[in-house]
């Protein structure tokens, strides 16, 4: 029996970044690596992808995409995996930083992004959030998915109350009643469902499942060989991934702070796959900052393929 007392608590907890004030844009030998709860650094670490690399990396973790975002966009960090709507709201706002490499999930499956709510919730489908409070962080793919299902019934801006929130304040909100859901991701989802919440509304019919390695415009000058090389490692860790799923899940668990049998669910949903970032990728990422400017939550007019700079 899991113990999901504080599951979540643990989870959300805010990392200290103090790696982060360290090193710089020219420092050739070392690469600052920004990763989510559950992220990158477990996949890299599990599959050992980094040995013998020719450069050190120092990692940071954060909470969620707006907080790696913001780290990236100041230059605190080098390189980091945001999800594609984070990414399109955060370049639409004039952040210096640019997509490198780009992930996909191969097969979606469901609950790798989801609208959670608590088992006796009226709400189990796009309509029933007229008139409803939903917690999400500004900008993330669950504040993206929400934007969605709003388009998908025909409700507009005013039908629904968005309550920007961390995943840990979400998540309390969600607990007391304070909201009526609570949009978001993996690991959170499976967290949110061994405390006995359920999924009304699920992401695969809204979300495109495209994940975007991005790094600032000074790292991408100074930096673009060490980058290039972590983006062929962090590729051949995804496919070792993909077929050892149990592996990584202990070293999500060691990560995470996860029970093992939620980590292993969290490891087993909607494997990536690298991709190269092509026209029909770029196009794909029209829809997404469609979504944010028809909701009126994005200003920014920048062009859209200029947010890309692939490896030549």
């Amino acid at each position: 029996m899991l113990d999901r007392r504080n599951l979540l608590a643990g989870l959300t907890t805010s990392l200290a970044l103090a790696a982060c004030g360290r090193g710089g844009a020219s420092d050739t030998g070392l690469l600052r690596v920004g990763s989510q709860k559950g992220g990158t650094k477990a996949l890299m670490l599990a599959s050992g992808a980094l040995d013998g690399a020719p450069y050190k990396v120092e990692w940071s973790e954060f909470p969620a995409a707006q907080n790696l975002l913001e780290a990236l966009g100041s230059g605190a960090v080098d390189v980091g995996l945001v999800g594609d709507a984070p990414f399109q709201f955060a370049y639409q706002a004039g952040s210096p930083i640019k997509a490198i490499g780009a992930q996909t999930t191969q097969e979606r499956t469901e609950g790798a992004l989801a609208l959670i709510v608590p088992k006796a919730s009226a709400i189990h489908g796009p309509k029933d959030l007229k008139g409803k409070r939903i917690a999400t962080g500004r900008g993330s793919v669950g504040h993206y998915l929400v934007l969605r299902a709003m388009a998908a019934a025909g409700l507009g801006a005013k039908d629904v109350t968005i309550t920007f929130l961390s995943p840990s304040d979400a998540r309390a909100a969600l607990q007391t009643g304070a909201v009526d859901g609570w949009s978001t991701w993996q690991p959170y989802v499976a967290a949110a469902l061994a405390e006995g919440n359920r999924i009304a509304i699920d992401g695969r019919g809204f979300s495109q499942g495209y994940g975007f390695d991005i790094a600032p415009e000074s790292a991408i000058k100074a930096k673009r060989a060490l980058l290039d090389d972590f983006l062929k490692r962090e590729g051949k860790a995804l496919q070792w991934a993909s077929t050892h799923v149990d592996e990584f899940a202990k070293v999500l668990a060691a990560e995470t702070g996860l029970p093992l049998p939620i980590a292993k669910e969290f490891a087993g949903r909607g494997a990536r796959l690298p991709v190269p970032i092509d026209q029909g990728v770029i196009d794909r990422q029209q829809v997404v900052l469609d979504t944010f400017r028809q909701f009126g939550e994005v200003k920014g007019d920048r062009p859209l393929a200029a947010a890309f700079a692939p490896a030549g």
